[in-house]
C-alpha cells in the first residue's frame, strides 16, 4: 500500500506562459504542497515537458512565480492563461501539439470517501509560439482535424476521481491492489493514448486524470427508515468502441463491439465508532459475436481471466420472426458458443441460456414476464455471489485506495484486467490490507453477460431485472431487509431503481445507437397510455436512423482520433480520403440501413446451423452437481443469404432532427396505428405450455407467425390505400427514397 494519502494527488492547477515556455503549477487538496511542469513553446512538432523535482511551499512557489515574471519582462513577462482540474492528454495532428485541459467541473458522488466528478467545461490549447509555425499549422485539414477531435464532448458522459480508480470495479480495487501507469492501461481508460506521451516522459500520473466514458448515477434512498447510497457505474470499453454500425461484433483479439461493464454498489455510510458497510455486483453487456469462433473463444478466455467462472451467457436474440438477420445470427452465435463449450478443458465455466424477450412479451404482461426473469436471476447470482466488506471509517476518510503516482516496477505490458481475483483471509494479498481493519465477508467470482442485437434496449431490460434481485441480497447483506428480496410491484424501491436504469440506458443507447432506448417495457409497469408509449419509440427510431445514417461517420471519426486509432501524418491520406474499409477497418466497402446483416452473411456456408443438442436439465439440478450446460440450445435452425430489411425492433431517430412537416407527422401516425393492431395468429401459445422455468425455447419448435414491429405488409387493403394517398401527395415535397425510408424500411442511402 502507498504511504501517501489520497490528498496527495494534484487536484488544483494554474497554466501560466511566457514567450518560450508554458508553466503549469499544481496543487493538492489541502494546499500542502506545490509541484511545477514546464512545456516548451519553441518546438513547432514536438513535445518537451520537464518536471520541477523540487516540492515547493505556497510562498515558495508564488516566489518562483515573481522570477519568472522579471527573468521575461523583455517578452512580455508571466501570464495567466486558465485555472484547470487536470491535464486529459496531449495530441498532435500535423504540426503543433495540442494541450487539452479541464476548466471547470462539478462533483457528482463518492465512493468509499472519495469523490468522483464529471467535465463541465474542457479547452484546447496549441502548445507552440506562433511565431515558430509553419502554414501548415493553419491548413485546412490541420483546422478539419481540430474541429472533428473537438465533437468529442467532454462534458457528456465522462467522468473521473483524482484519488479512486473508477475505472475499476470496488473488488478490483480491494482485492488486486494496482497503481500507477498500469492504471491507464485498464480498457475503460478513454484517455490512455492522450496521456502517453506524458506519461511516459515523466513516468508518473501526476498530472493527469483518467478518463471513464460510460454513466455514473449516485442517489440517496431509504428503507424501514435507514439510509443508504446506491451507486449506478457504466464503463464503456475503448479497444473496439464505436457507433452501431460501424464497430459490430468481434474483432481477431477477441475484443468485441458496444462492450460496457456495469457495477452496481449499495453503501451505508460509517456512523461515528463503526464500520462502512459497502457491497456491488458486476454484470456486462455487449454485442453478440457472429461465427468467428477463434474469436469468440478468445473473447470468453478474456472474461474468465478478468471476473473469474463461471461466465453466465444470456442471449436475448430473437428465435422467432420474419426477419431473417437475428435468426441467423443467433442460430451462428449459438453453433458457436456450444462448439467452445464442448472443447472446455473444464466443465461449467461457461453457461448458456437463450431469451426470446421480444416473443415471450406477446403472451404475457410485462410484470409476469420479468418475474419468470428474476427467478433466472437469482439462480444466477447463487452461483457467482456479490461482493460485500467492512471499511474503518478513518481508512474511508484517509482513503487507502490511493493512485500512487509513482510506479516502480512499472510494466506496460500489463493488463490489469487479465487477473485474476485472488481473495485469501482477508482481501487481496493479506496482511497489507488486515493491518488497516478491512474485513471482506463476501466475494464475487464470475459475471453475467448479456446481449441482444445491438446491447440497447432489450439489455437494459434484462440488466435492470438482475439488477433488481442483486438489490435485495445486498440490501439484505447490509442488514436493511430481513429477506434478500425486493417486490417488483409492492417495494417504491423497484420504481427507484428502474428510474435510474432507465437513464442508463438512455445513456448508453445514444452513445452507441445515437438515441435514446425504447423502454416500452419499463413504460407498461409504470401503467402509461401504449399508444403514448409507442408514439415515442416511434420518435426514437427516427432519431435513431437519422443518426445513423448521417451523424455515425463522424462521430466514428473523431473516436478513431481521440482514441488513437487514426493518427494523421504528413504525406499520407488524410482521413476522410480513406475508402470506408480502411476508415472505419470492418473491410466494408459500403453501409446500408442494413448494416448489422454484412457481418453476418454465410459467405458461402449458407447451411450454417445451431447445435442440435438438447440440455433438459434446469440450473437447480446443475447446482446439485448436474448438467455441464446451464440451459438448453435450440433445434437446427439453417440459415439463409442475408436479405436487406432492416432490424426495426433495436432500431430508433429524433425529436431534435430537422423539422418534420405536418404531413409527415400524419404518415408517421398511420404507420404506427398500423402496427399497434393485434400482433397475433392462431398459432400462439400460452405461457402455461412451457414444462420449465429454464426450457426457454419452447416457442422455437413451431414456425414464426407474428407480425414484426416494423413489417410494414399491411393485409387491410384501405390501410393501403390511405398510405399510398398520402404518399402521392408528398411526392413532390419529399424525394420518394426518403418515402420508402419512412414506410417500407428500405435503405435511405448507400456510402461507397
Amino acid at each position: 500500500m502507498g504511504s501517501e494519502s489520497s490528498e496527495s494527488c494534484l487536484q488544483s492547477f494554474r497554466l501560466y506562459e511566457t514567450f518560450s515556455n508554458y508553466y503549469i503549477i499544481g496543487r493538492d487538496k489541502k494546499k500542502s504542497f506545490w509541484k511545477v511542469l514546464k512545456i516548451d513553446r519553441l518546438e513547432s512538432s514536438e513535445l518537451k515537458i520537464y518536471e520541477d523535482s523540487t516540492t515547493y511551499s505556497e510562498n515558495e512557489c508564488a516566489g518562483l512565480l515573481k522570477r519568472l515574471d522579471e527573468g521575461n519582462k523583455k517578452t512580455g513577462g508571466l501570464k495567466l492563461v486558465t485555472a484547470c482540474y487536470g491535464i486529459v492528454g496531449f495530441v498532435k495532428f500535423l504540426e503543433p501539439y495540442y494541450m487539452l485541459l479541464i476548466t471547470k467541473r462539478r462533483k457528482i458522488g463518492e465512493i468509499c470517501g472519495h469523490a468522483i466528478y464529471a467535465i463541465t467545461k474542457s479547452k484546447m490549447i496549441p502548445i507552440s509560439n506562433p511565431t515558430v509555425r509553419t502554414l501548415m499549422a493553419y491548413s485546412k485539414n490541420e483546422n478539419r482535424y481540430q474541429k472533428l477531435l473537438c465533437t468529442v464532448d467532454l462534458t457528456k458522459d465522462f467522468f473521473f476521481s483524482y484519488s479512486y480508480h473508477v475505472m475499476r470495479s470496488v473488488q478490483k480495487n480491494l482485492c488486486v491492489y494496482k497503481t500507477g501507469q498500469s492504471i491507464y492501461n485498464k480498457k475503460c481508460v478513454w484517455n490512455a493514448f492522450l496521456t502517453s506521451e506524458i506519461r511516459n516522459t515523466l513516468k508518473n500520473t501526476l498530472w493527469t486524470v483518467a478518463l471513464v466514458h460510460g454513466f455514473f448515477k449516485q442517489v440517496k434512498l431509504s428503507i424501514s427508515g435507514r439510509e443508504f447510497t446506491l451507486t449506478l457505474i457504466a464503463r464503456r470499453s475503448r479497444l473496439y468502441a464505436g457507433t452501431r454500425y460501424l464497430k459490430r461484433g468481434v474483432n481477431k483479439r477477441g475484443r468485441v463491439a458496444n462492450d460496457v461493464e456495469i457495477e452496481q454498489i449499495v453503501s451505508e455510510d460509517a456512523t461515528e465508532g463503526h464500520t462502512m458497510q459497502i457491497t456491488s455486483v458486476v454484470q456486462y453487456r455487449v454485442a453478440p459475436e457472429q461465427h468467428n469462433y477463434e474469436a469468440t473463444k478468445l473473447h470468453f478466455e478474456n472474461l474468465a481471466k478478468r471476473y473469474g467462472k463461471p461466465i453466465i451467457i444470456l442471449s436475448l436474440l430473437k428465435t422467432r420472426g420474419k426477419k431473417r438477420a437475428e435468426k441467423n445470427l443467433n442460430a451462428a452465435y449459438a453453433k458457436a458458443i456450444t462448439s467452445i463449450i464442448e472443447n472446455l478443458p473444464e466443465k461449467n465455466h461457461l453457461r448458456f441460456c437463450r431469451w426470446d424477450l421480444k416473443t415471450h412479451m406477446y403472451h404475457r404482461r410485462a410484470i409476469q414476464e420479468l418475474k419468470q426473469l428474476g427467478e433466472f436471476f437469482a439462480d444466477t447470482l447463487d452461483l457467482t455471489g456479490i461482493f460485500y466488506c467492512h471499511l474503518p471509517q478513518k481508512l474511508c476518510l484517509e482513503g487507502f485506495l490511493n493512485l500512487s503516482y509513482f510506479d516502480e516496477n512499472l510494466n506496460e505490458n500489463e493488463d490489469a484486467d487479465n487477473l485474476e481475483t485472488k481473495v485469501g483471509d482477508g482481501v487481496g494479498s493479506g496482511d497489507e490490507y488486515r493491518k488497516y481493519g478491512v474485513k471482506s465477508i463476501i466475494c464475487q467470482k464470475g459475471v453475467l453477460r448479456t446481449n441482444c442485437l445491438d446491447c440497447l434496449d432489450r439489455t437494459n431490460i434484462a440488466q435492470y431485472m438482475h439488477g433488481l434481485v442483486a438489490l435485495g441480497r445486498q440490501l439484505h447483506a447490509l442488514g436493511l431487509i430481513e429477506s434478500p428480496n425486493v417486490d417488483l410491484e409492492k417495494n417504491s424501491l423497484a420504481e427507484d431503481l428502474m428510474k435510474v436504469y432507465e437513464a442508463m440506458g438512455d445513456t448508453l443507447a445514444l452513445q452507441y445507437g445515437g438515441s435514446p432506448a425504447h423502454n416500452k417495457i419499463f413504460a407498461e409497469i409504470r401503467g402509461q397510455w401504449r399508444p403514448a408509449a409507442g408514439c415515442q419509440d416511434l420518435m426514437k427510431t427516427v432519431q435513431r436512423f437519422y443518426s445513423n445514417a448521417f451523424s455515425d461517420f463522424e462521430r466514428q471519426d473523431a473516436i478513431n482520433v481521440f482514441l488513437g486509432y487514426f493518427r494523421p501524418q504528413l504525406g499520407k491520406l488524410s482521413l476522410w480520403e480513406l475508402d470506408s474499409g480502411q476508415r472505419f477497418n470492418d473491410g466494408r466497402s459500403s453501409i446500408k440501413r442494413s448494416f448489422s446483416e454484412s457481418d453476418i452473411h454465410s459467405r458461402g456456408d449458407s447451411t450454417m446451423t445451431s447445435t442440435d443438442l438438447i440440455h433438459n436439465q434446469t440450473l437447480s439440478k446443475e447446482l446439485q452437481g448436474g448438467s455441464t450446460s446451464l440451459l438448453q440450445f435450440i433445434p437446427d435452425i439453417p440459415t439463409q443469404p442475408l436479405s436487406d430489411e432492416a432490424q426495426g425492433d433495436d432500431t430508433s431517430i429524433l425529436e431534435c432532427m430537422p423539422e418534420i412537416s405536418t404531413s409527415i407527422r400524419q404518415l408517421m401516425q398511420v404507420d404506427q396505428s398500423l402496427r399497434s393492431d393485434d400482433n397475433h395468429n392462431n398459432e400462439h401459445r400460452d405461457a402455461s405450455d412451457h414444462s420449465s422455468l429454464f426450457d426457454m425455447d419452447w416457442h422455437s419448435s413451431s414456425g414464426n407467425s407474428f407480425v414484426e414491429a416494423n413489417d410494414t405488409t399491411y393485409r387491410c387493403p384501405e390501410c393501403r390505400d390511405t398510405i399510398d394517398q398520402m404518399k402521392g401527395k408528398l411526392t413532390g415535397e419529399y424525394g420518394m427514397s426518403f418515402l420508402n425510408w419512412v414506410f417500407h424500411g428500405e435503405a435511405l442511402f448507400h456510402r461507397s
